[in-house]
């Protein structure tokens, strides 16, 4: 019956098992082991505690007898003191015991002492006064009636200790048993557990291991032969083999995929831009320069004069991206001089004053020193420097500033460099899409044609730079061209 069972619902149902006896053993250990604290905290905080009561209340009775016995021998009236002294004791260990107490029956008792205790105490006082009065024969005759008093309470202290010492004799037989149940339940368990556990080992080597290796030794080189005892590892291995290469090539049919898309982008914007520098370029130049003759012979109003100068910049907006498609696909050849790339810089931003006074944003250029002179293409890096410089503008928006930080550092791995820092306080770049932002068509502007980066990027690869970004949302972005400088002296280490 047990074997027409599939082999999964097979070791579920041991597993199983086996589980529910460990709950039903971890249960009733903690069920033993909350019992076991009740019942020593039962003993401890009231029967014991109570015992101890019991016996003050017989201490104290006895010790008030003594000093009784005391003065009507001597009739010093420190005697007395003392008498007065445990009489309080017995007071207050009886209500004491009466708080302690859960018992139907010893709670009646503590009635009953104190109930006789009240007479034995009128009594007793009653003596005390005939022998203050000198009637020792009238006190003496009285006194063995109160003797009688004082045995009665004693034998009701001594039935009082006398319960609850019988209840902690149950106590302990009540634990005595529940023990040897708990006892006698582990040791059932114990042989199931065994017996469990070797029939999910036998299930598990039959029908698991040995399958497996046998599968191992089939699919086993004889180059590398498997050890007795292997056959999980080794298959083990082999699987995350597979996995491995299948990783492997699913990686590589995605970079191909990639690349194939990035080249037929690329055949795409070839025949584009070659289509637009015939079609395009020159009609466009034409109008540019009409417009050019037109706004200096023509008395314009201020409206129409606003409007000439949208459309003026309109068609700057064509031309540049007609250009950038251009470079894109047709990268011009570097025509390398020697100048210093502050040069540059102070060239860029001449040339951008307006555009950037427009925007209302401050530059800033930080330069202890002007940076050396290196084989540069100068018309080159400064576009590379414009478009850094009209991003930055536009990502601040209105007002704002951007900071030039030039130095001259040895990083890795261009060696000894210049380095150009182009930072600007505004909103930062996503982390989401900074490594697609130098990829050709990538965009975050609706009207960029997202070639921009991508040409300038390429354009200080050329010069066998690096332009990199470093930026966080909220802090700003920072754009860093690094150009190598052959020649190394009075280098800062960084």
């Amino acid at each position: 019956m047990f074997n027409r069972i599939g082999l999964r619902y097979q070791i579920f149902l041991l597993l199983g098992i086996m589980t529910l006896l460990n709950l039903s053993g971890s249960i009733v250990t903690l069920f033993y082991t909350y019992r076991t604290q009740a019942l020593y905290t039962s003993m401890v905080d009231r029967d014991v505690n109570t015992l101890m009561a019991a016996q003050k209340l017989e201490t104290a009775l006895i010790m008030q007898k003594g000093f009784t016995t005391y003065y009507f021998l001597t009739n010093a009236s420190e005697w007395l003191d003392r008498l007065n002294e445990h009489h309080e004791n017995f007071q207050s260990w009886l209500k004491k015991a009466r708080n302690l107490t859960s018992i139907e029956g010893a709670y009646s008792t503590l009635n009953e002492i104190e109930s006789l205790y009240i007479h034995y105490i009128y009594s007793r006082d009653h003596v005390i006064g005939l022998y203050k009065q000198g009637r020792k024969d009238a006190g003496a005759k009285q006194h063995w009636e109160v003797r009688e008093q004082f045995f009665t309470i004693y034998n009701l202290c001594e039935e009082y200790k006398r319960i609850h010492e019988k209840n902690i004799a149950q106590t302990r037989e009540q634990y005595r048993k529940s023990a040897y149940i708990v006892t006698l339940l582990a040791w059932g368990a114990i042989p199931c557990v065994a017996f469990l556990g070797f029939l999910l080992a036998f299930i598990l080597l039959k029908q698991i291991l040995e399958p497996i290796r046998k599968l191992t030794l089939e699919t086993n080189s004889p180059q590398k032969p498997i050890k007795i005892g292997d056959e999980v590892k080794a298959l083990s291995r082999q699987v995350y083999s597979l996995i491995k290469n299948v990783d492997q090539a699913q990686s590589k049919l995605e970079e191909s995929r990639e690349h194939l898309i990035q080249s037929e982008k690329l055949a795409m914007v070839g025949k584009l831009a070659a289509g637009f520098a015939h079609s395009v370029r020159n009609p466009l130049t034409s109008v540019k320069m009409r417009l050019f003759s037109l706004e200096r012979s023509l008395k314009l109003t201020p409206v129409q004069n606003e409007d000439f100068e949208v459309i003026s910049e309109e068609i700057r907006h064509i031309d540049t991206i007609v250009k950038n498609f251009l470079e894109f696909s047709r990268p011009p050849k570097l025509k390398f001089q020697l100048i210093s790339p502050s040069d540059v810089v102070d060239m860029t931003l001449q040339l951008l004053k307006h555009r950037i006074e427009s925007y209302g944003t401050d530059v800033q250029v930080q330069r202890e020193q002007k940076l050396p002179e290196i084989q540069v293409d100068a018309e080159q890096l400064k576009e590379v420097l414009v478009n850094l410089l009209l991003n930055a503008c536009e990502a601040i928006g209105d007002g704002g500033s951007i900071q030039i930080r030039e130095a001259k550092k040895r990083i890795a791995p261009l060696g000894d460099a210049v380095i150009i820092q182009v930072k600007d306080d505004g909103p930062g770049i996503p982390r989401s899409v900074q490594d697609k932002l130098f990829e050709p068509f990538f965009s975050n502007k609706e009207e960029g044609t997202g070639l921009g980066l991508s040409i300038a990027k390429h354009i200080i690869e050329k010069h066998g730079g690096v332009l990199d970004l470093k930026s966080q949302e909220g802090e700003g972005a920072t754009f860093v061209i690094a150009l190598p400088y052959k020649e190394s002296t009075n280098w800062l280490t960084s």
